[in-house]
Parts: structure tokens; sequence; C-alpha cells
């Protein structure tokens, strides 16, 4: 029995059929399998604005493997739009938001099976997060970076333009310059163009096993990514006639694989708190302690965009996702079955490393240990998340002074103004999950740190989020936030921190009666918040659990 009966068979269902027949269904089409085509087309996000053209590559394959194909749309936030302002602040909810919508869209008609077309950081997520609660035969594609820009004959990007602003703001650059870079940086339709969030999070799918093999790097505007999308067409077909469901995909091993890709390739912070988002969905508990733990196992091979050299389009080049597995192979579980309808092992077996610069070797890694690392302390009793490969060796122990920020808006504004120095800590609470609300990311004045030349010099820790394009000592998911009372809400202008990265540290030095001082003198900061954020603020989990919604 297909789910799809519900809607289209037997007496009582005539009334359904009359309504299918007006959306252009026909008789003999009620035998077919109904799938879903869930596309998160805009015109106002870059890496979504092609994404109708690969959703009617995706209805081709559908009709050609003997489906029935039905798209609809969610939602979608460009994080880059949305950066430094209020608008940031809806970014992560969003996350929620996209996976209720589907869940409603699926089972309110009954769906056979789905493929989820998203290309963004929370996106993806919301996408993935919905196939958890469903467990329904899905396949994701993603929408594919975007090419790199052209700036002088140097390859370019979006976190380029970030970092400008910095530039202008010291002299270094003009604003003649900077206006021609904004116009060459985002040359057309895709993902920003290095391992950022978006990115990160394709590779981690693809790794998964929910993406067809090479889906993650193949670039929005290259031809071979309709036959991409018209494969997975015909492939979610075969899942759906097989009972090959997301859940079969999405196991504990499956998810450790994601992890380990995203260490291999330096990826982003944001991946911490998708994974645990989306594993809660499936009822797996990850621990935050894991990526630590797989963190000091996995090399970190690929150079990539913002820490190191290489674009997107290198790695595409090189191989992609499944020479990057080829090449963790012993370090992968490898019996995981995926949406091809065969093993991990057997989709890698081929594989080929086109470029061992781009893809090193096990026992030539860029660095021995992986990007990330869990951090603990007095200030993050329950964690907090760093990307260790994009910080300069001198900086990976440091102690400074505090400067101490209630808001993203007041620390940027004293970092373009030149009031940060050498040896500053710069503090930025109250814009975790609920003191946004929303967990802001940071990018602006962690790329106006390196863009005024100090991002070796300075550090920055928030209980927000990072971008995936931010490089330098900056310290993510402080938990618990300020919001709740935690320690980073007891920091006070010119305390000492220490920053111990190799230790898996973060500590302010402030002795224990001193901190009950505070504590005891501490009091809520009240943000006084309207519509949808009053009800995410009210439901969303901490940091360290993924900041989801609670059931």
């Amino acid at each position: 029995m297909q789910r799809s009966d519900n809607i289209k068979k037997g007496l009582e269902r005539a009334p359904h059929r009359a309504l299918l027949k007006a959306c252009g269904v026909k008789e003999e089409d009620l035998k077919k399998p109904f799938i879903a085509v869930v596309n998160s087309w805009t015109e106002i996000v870059p890496g979504h604005i092609h994404l109708q053209k690969l959703a009617a590559g995706v209805k081709e394959g559908i009709r050609e493997a003997g489906g029935f194909p039905f798209e609809f749309h969610t939602i979608a936030v460009c994080d880059g739009l949305a950066m430094g302002h209020k608008g940031m602040k809806y970014s992560l909810p969003s996350r929620d938001v996209i996976a209720a919508s589907i869940e409603i869209m699926i089972e309110a008609h009954a769906f056979d099976g789905m493929v989820l077309i998203p290309a963004c950081d929370e996106i993806v997520p919301g996408h993935l997060m919905a196939a958890g609660r469903l467990n329904i035969p899905t396949i994701v594609l993603t929408g594919g970076p975007m090419y790199p820009g052209n700036f002088k004959g140097k390859s370019v990007d979006i976190i380029d333009v970030f970092e400008a602003v910095g530039e202008v703001s010291r002299g270094k650059m003009s604003g003649e310059q900077l206006k021609e870079l904004e116009s060459c940086a985002c040359p057309g339709a895709g993902t920003c163009a290095g391992m950022f969030s978006a990115n990160t999070l394709a590779c981690g799918v693809e790794a998964l096993g929910l993406s067809l093999p090479g889906c993650a790097t193949c670039h929005a505007l290259d031809p071979k990514k309709h036959e991409i999308a018209r494969e997975t067409g015909k492939q979610i077909v075969s899942l759906t006639a097989r009972g090959i469901t997301a859940g079969k995909i999405m196991t504990y091993s499956a998810f450790q694989n994601w992890i380990r890709v995203s260490l291999a390739v330096a990826g982003s912070t944001n991946d911490v708190l998708e994974v645990l988002a989306i594993a809660k969905e499936y009822e797996l508990e990850i621990p935050l302690r894991l990526f630590d733990e797989l963190s000091r196992q996995t090399p970190h091979i690929c150079n990539m965009r913002p820490g190191g050299a290489y674009t997107m389009k290198d790695l595409d080049n090189a191989g992609g996702v499944q020479a990057i597995m080829k090449r963790l192979e012993s370090l992968l579980n490898r019996d995981c079955i995926t949406v091809t309808g065969k093993s991990l092992d057997e989709n890698i077996a081929d594989a080929k490393i086109l470029n061992p610069e781009v893809i090193r070797t096990l026992d030539n890694p860029v660095h021995t240990t992986g990007g990330l690392a869990i951090l603990y302390g007095n200030i993050a009793p329950k964690g907090a998340v760093v990307k260790k490969t994009a910080v300069v060796e001198s900086m990976l122990k440091f102690k400074g002074r505090a400067r101490v920020f209630d808001c993203e808006e007041d620390a940027h504004k004293a970092i373009l103004n030149e009031e940060i120095n050498k040896g500053d800590i710069v503090v930025i609470r109250y814009e975790g999950p609920k003191g946004g609300p929303g967990m802001r990311e940071m990018l602006a004045p962690t790329a106006a740190i390196c863009g005024l030349g100090l991002s070796e010099l300075v550090a920055l820790i928030t209980d927000g989020r990072f971008s995936g394009g931010t490089r330098g000592p900056c310290v993510g998911h402080i938990s618990p936030e300020a919001a709740e009372g935690g320690p980073i809400a007891l920091i006070k202008e010119g305390d000492v921190i220490l920053i111990d990265i190799p230790n898996r540290r973060i500590d302010l030095e402030v002795d224990k009666d001193e901190f009950q001082r505070r504590r005891e003198k501490w009091s809520p900061k009240e943000v006084k918040v309207t519509g949808y954020l009053s009800q995410y603020k009210k439901n969303v989990s901490s940091a360290e659990c993924g900041a989801s919604i609670k059931a």
C-alpha cells in the first residue's frame, strides 16, 4: 500500500480524486507514487535563485521513473543579507518554521516520498529536520556552490567584501576599490564559494548518504547539476518502491561520517548546531563532546576558504566529497546505506583523488587533527565551539582583557571606531538562542577585526554564533548563555580571560567568591520581542542542545 492511497483509493476518496484531477492528475496517474518536490526557491537568496530549474529536472526524472511529482515551496533566509541587523535574529528560528511547513504539507497530502531542494545555511537543516520527523523515502538535492569572483586576478567571495569594510575604515582600501570588489565578488547563483556554512552542510549531507554522489560540490550553474537533479528524481521513485526511508539512512554511524568529513574540511562551527538539532528529530542523542573526540582522531586534509586557499571549485575538480571519503575510508563507517541503494563502501570503491594538494593524504595533512574544538571552563561550563584550524598558532593560547558588549551592534561600532586594541578579548553576550533571541551570527564584527589587521592580536567570544566565513580566535556557542544566567553574563570590563585551545579551556581569572558576589547581584536583561520571536524565545533549547525548539 502506498501512503498516497489515503487520498486516492477507494469509494470514499472520490472527492479527493476530483480535487487531484483539478490539479492535472489523470486516471492512470492515480496508480503512481506521489512524490513531493520541496523547493526553497526565492528571488532574493543567491543560493536559491536557480532552484526552479533544478526542480524541473527533478520532476522530469520522477516522471521518467514512473512517479508523479507535486512541487511546493518553503521560505528561505539569506544570512548574508540578514547579517548585522535585526534580520539575523530570524535566520536560526526559520529552521524550525521550514521543518514544520514541510511536515504539514507532507502529512496533509500523504506523499509517498520527497525530494528536498535547499541550498543555504538554515534551509538545509530545516529540510533535514523535517525528513527526520516524517521518515519517508527522501533525497536531498543541495543547490550547489557559487563560482568564485575575480578581483584583480585573485579569486574572491563574499567574505572578502565583509573584510574589506574594515580595510576601508583604516584607509587600506579606497571606496572605489570596495565598489569594484562588491560588483565582482558574487558572480551569480549558488552558495558562497568557500567552505562556509552552506557548503559545509552540503558536504555533510552527501557524507551522510542522503544526496547522490557528486551533489555537494557540483556548482549551481554547472550543466552537470541538471543531470544530478534528473537522476535524483529517478532515484527517489526507486527508494519509494524499495521502502528505503530517511531513518534507514540517517543513523548514528552515518552522522559520525558527516562529522568526520566536516572536520576534515575544517567546516563551519554552525555544523555543530545543525547536527545536534537534526539528530534529535531521528531520536538520536549526539553529545557535544563527540565533535571534539572525533576531531582529535580526524586529520584536517582540505585547506579550504576561509582559513585556507582553496574554493569549492578546487574541491570539485579534486574529486569532491566522494574523494574525501575515499581518503578517510579507514575512519568511516562504510557499511551505512545511502540513497543510491548501495553502501558507502560501494559508493566510494572507484572514487579517485584528482588533486592531492587539495585533498591531502592522512600522513601529510594540513593539521593532524580536525577543524573544530569544544572548549569548557568557568565561562562555558556546558561548552563552547571554536574553529581551531582558522586560528594562527600564536593565538591558540591567548590571555587578554575583556571588552564587554551586550549586543553585536555596540561591539561592531567599537571595532570600526578603532576602540579595540592589541590584547583585548571582545565579549559579545545576550546574543544566544534566548537572549538575542535567535543566536545571531557575528560575521560583521569578526570580519571588521580581520579587515583592521587585528585577527592575530585580538580574540572574540560570544554566546551567539559565527558565520562559516569567520576566521581567527573566535569562540562561540558559549553555554549557558547570558540570558539564562550563564557565567558570560558575569564578566566585567577589564577582567582577564584565558583561551587555551590545545587544552580545550576558556576561563575567567576571577575567584569563586567574586563570581558568587556577581551572581547574587545579577538580574536578567529584558529584551522585548513580539511575533514569532517571542514564541521562539519561550521554547528554544540552549546551544549545547542544538538550539532547537523543545518538543
